[in-house]
This record gives C-alpha cells, sequence and structure tokens, in this order.
C-alpha cells in the first residue's frame, strides 16, 4: 500500500535540526492529514521545498500539526520524460477530470488553452478560480498517485501566447480531427526526436488537444509554425471527444517515450 503524500510548499526538511519536528502543512493538507486520522508510528511520504523525497514517520498528531521524524530519505528520482498536455477549454467539468487522469499518468504540466471555438468563455474572476481550482485537482491527484511533483497548471492560454510558450519544446503534436490517417502519433514523435537529438528520458514533448468543437485550420497553421519539431497527428480513425482525447494523447506519448527509453538503455548496456 503507498503511503500518503504531502507536499510543503516552504519548509526544507533538511533544514530541520532537531529530531522530531513539525511538518507545516497547508491549511488544506492538514485537513486532510486530520481525516486520515493519522496515528503515531504511521509512515508518510513528504516532498519538501527544495523537492527532496522523504519518509517520516508520526511521532504525535493532535489538532495542530504532525510531529515527524525521518524515517528514511530517497534518492533523487531518475530522469523522466516530461509531457505537457496544452488541452482545449472544455464545458462543465471536463477540464477537471482531463487534469485528474492525466495528473496520475505523469504529465508535468497544463496549458488551458483558449480557442476560437471554446464553448466556455472565461472572464478575469473566472479565470482565477478556474485556475486555482484545476491547481488543487492537480494536487489532489499528484497526492492520490504517489507523484513525487504537483504538475505546473497554467492560467488560461490564447493559441498566440501558448505557441510562444513551446519554442523550445523538444517536440510539439498536435491531435487534430482533420489530421492525414498516416500521421501516426508514435512515427511523428520518433521523428521529432530524432531531428531533435533529444534522449527520450530528457524529452520536453507538448501534446495539443483541441475543444469539442475542434482546432480551426489557423489554430493549427499557428501551432505548426512554432517549432521546427512540430507535427500533426492522429489518434485513430474515431473522433474522440476532448476529454477523452486529453487523457488518451498523453497516456500514448508518455508509453512511447519510457519504450524509447528502455530501448536505449538496453542498447547503451549491451555496449
Amino acid at each position: 500500500m503507498s503511503l500518503p503524500h504531502f507536499y510543503l510548499e516552504e519548509q526544507v526538511l533538511a533544514d530541520e535540526g532537531a529530531e522530531a519536528f513539525s511538518l507545516r502543512l497547508s491549511r488544506d493538507d492538514a485537513k486532510h492529514a486530520r481525516v486520515l486520522r493519522l496515528a503515531v508510528g504511521e509512515h508518510v511520504a513528504v516532498v519538501d521545498a527544495a523537492r527532496d523525497y522523504f519518509e517520516c514517520e508520526i511521532v504525535s498528531f493532535d489538532d495542530a500539526e504532525p510531529l515527524v521524524r525521518i524515517a528514511q530519505r530517497f534518492g533523487a528520482a531518475e530522469t523522466e520524460p516530461q509531457v505537457v498536455l496544452v488541452q482545449g477549454l472544455a464545458k462543465g467539468d471536463k477540464m477537471d477530470e482531463v487534469i485528474r487522469h492525466a495528473t496520475e499518468l505523469g504529465v508535468t504540466t497544463f496549458v488551458p488553452l483558449v480557442c476560437e471555438r471554446s464553448i466556455v468563455k472565461l472572464d478575469a474572476k473566472k479565470t482565477a478560480a478556474k485556475t486555482e481550482r484545476w491547481r488543487a485537482i492537480a494536487k489532489s491527484a499528484a497526492m492520490q498517485s504517489g507523484r513525487r511533483f504537483v504538475p505546473e497548471v497554467t492560467e488560461p492560454a490564447a493559441i498566440k501566447d501558448a505557441s510562444a510558450s513551446l519554442a523550445d519544446a523538444t517536440a510539439v503534436l498536435v491531435c487534430w480531427e482533420e489530421a492525414p490517417g498516416t500521421a501516426y502519433l508514435d512515427e511523428a514523435l520518433a521523428g521529432a526526436l530524432a531531428t531533435a537529438d533529444v534522449a527520450p528520458d530528457e524529452a520536453c514533448v507538448a501534446v495539443v488537444v483541441g475543444p469539442e468543437g475542434g482546432l480551426t485550420h489557423a489554430e493549427v497553421d499557428a501551432l505548426m509554425t512554432c517549432n521546427a519539431h512540430a507535427a500533426l497527428a492522429t489518434l485513430g480513425p474515431s473522433i474522440l471527444r476532448t476529454e477523452t482525447a486529453g487523457v488518451v494523447a498523453p497516456a500514448l506519448v508518455l508509453h512511447e517515450l519510457r519504450r524509447l527509453a528502455r530501448g536505449a538503455a538496453q542498447v547503451e548496456f549491451a555496449r
């Protein structure tokens, strides 16, 4: 059974001098810890503000902060590919579900994309509230799934700003229902990695999924010209709902990146 995970925003555990010390949890995390009814002797996983990873034992826990001691410090995480999901704004709770499930998969950054055909229209107040909600969902999903880090969720971006932010990505895969049937995602990814000369485990790949109405030709053109390693990709003969594509596309990319990384490691080991 995986340990409950907590993320510290300011506290660095290596700086704690005492054997037992308080975990300075956020208000929501402290409430979550109380709901879990953590007992003395139980262990929790903690990622501190320095992004170091610890297993801690509960020494005492009343209605205040839990008092813990460090049971062990884990080594640095292995190098993992980064996947950025640029997701067209979707109506209802669809964005919530995409962020929740894609966080569990391993997506590292979410960029909500304001598109011409987006049904959802956000003013400044709604944008701030939605972004805060999505960040809370990403954190909750990271805690539940045992992620070492909480994914970043940016504020919703227009196509121009989103395209500019993707200029340095290893590859940009634009999932579009009008992409040629031969624009297979795995081949597009492998081609981009080869031309960029970047190892799969060091890649940062952006995956773009449109809203319910899809991406316009102008938006696709902007995305295709924002990066030298941008490519169209198809997710198969069926037209997927945006909330389905927002989970399937990054899952396929992460699977392929890890497969390619394993292959590269085996070749290196055989030398």
